[in-house]
């Protein structure tokens, strides 16, 4: 099979010229071609993504996560995505759509993983907990989770294409029933299992990595409405024609700090090397410098 390959480019406005599609249905980037991977031609690339929503959690459940997970898959199944979705995971389960993804991760050129729900960090890496996980102590968190850090570092070693990890996983203690008041008098229900936040991850070459808050931070499931507030201002930018991924996750992380009083501040790692939008505009770019 032919996997396409990553050039290097200038910085700047850049025009597309189509990916050619090789007889295998695989991606196939010519020797002249820019790397930047476009939205408004979906058949020239292979785009897969896995959502993952775990709400129903046995102990401390959370309101938003499945509603996000669906609308998020909607979303990019409506931008060309191959999507798999899945919904309050058991360990097993979310062990196994992690692996399965990561295995099958060099036959697209690009891939995405969206995860909401409870998060950890202990010994440096990060942990996605399942609906069915009951730790006790931080030496229970790596046989009841699934090691996020781990699977990152399996999708960098894909040597072409790009990789976008999107973690609405929350920052705060969900066994002691961690609730703070916000700016504005709201009282918050925040996600997550210790006060010292998930690690710091640095992305892999390829590959961006967004927090829905900053290391040490705490995000917040919506206080009203359907979805978090991460994943409400996710979803309104995820389709904005040639919105480059680093401008779009930067007008997130705007809104949604300003909404909190910068109670929630996201945060990205990224090691991108290829330009790429989620939409482009009708003229076929994507436009760093817009936003």
């Amino acid at each position: 099979m032919t996997s396409a390959s990553i050039l290097p480019v200038a910085c700047g406005r850049r025009r597309f010229l189509r990916i050619l599609v090789g007889a295998a249905g695989l991606p196939m980037v010519p020797a002249f071609a820019f790397t930047a991977l476009a939205g408004n031609d979906v058949s020239s690339v292979r785009r897969s993504a896995l959502v993952i929503g775990n709400s129903a959690y046995k102990i401390a459940p959370l309101k938003n996560p499945v509603i996000d997970a669906r609308a998020v898959a909607s979303a990019l199944t409506g931008l060309g995505f191959a999507v798999d979705l899945k919904t309050d995971t058991s360990r097993r389960e979310l062990i196994e759509s992690l692996r399965q993804f990561a295995m099958a991760a060099d036959q697209s050129a690009v891939r995405v993983l969206f995860y909401a729900g409870h998060g950890v960090q202990t010994n440096g890496r990060n942990y996605l907990l399942p609906v069915d996980a009951k730790p006790t102590n931080e030496s229970d968190i790596p046989a009841a989770a699934a090691n996020a850090t781990e699977f990152v570092d399996r999708l960098g070693e894909v040597k072409h294409g790009i990789n976008v990890v999107i973690l609405d996983a929350c920052r705060a203690n969900p066994f002691t029933g961690g609730v703070i008041v916000g700016p504005d008098g709201r009282r918050w229900k925040f996600r997550g299992l210790t006060p010292s936040g998930l690690a710091a991850l640095e992305a892999p070459v390829g590959t961006l990595v967004a927090f829905s808050t900053s290391p040490g931070g705490v995000a917040f499931d919506g206080p009203r409405g359907e979805h978090s507030i991460y994943a409400r201002y996710l979803l309104q930018q995820l389709p904005t024609p040639g919105l480059a991924i680093e401008r779009m996750f930067k007008r997130v992380r705007i809104e949604v700090a300003r909404e909190t009083g910068r109670l929630q501040v996201p945060w990205v790692s990224s090691s991108l090397t290829a330009d790429f939008c989620f939409q482009a505009d009708r003229g076929g770019e994507c436009d760093d410098t817009a936003g």
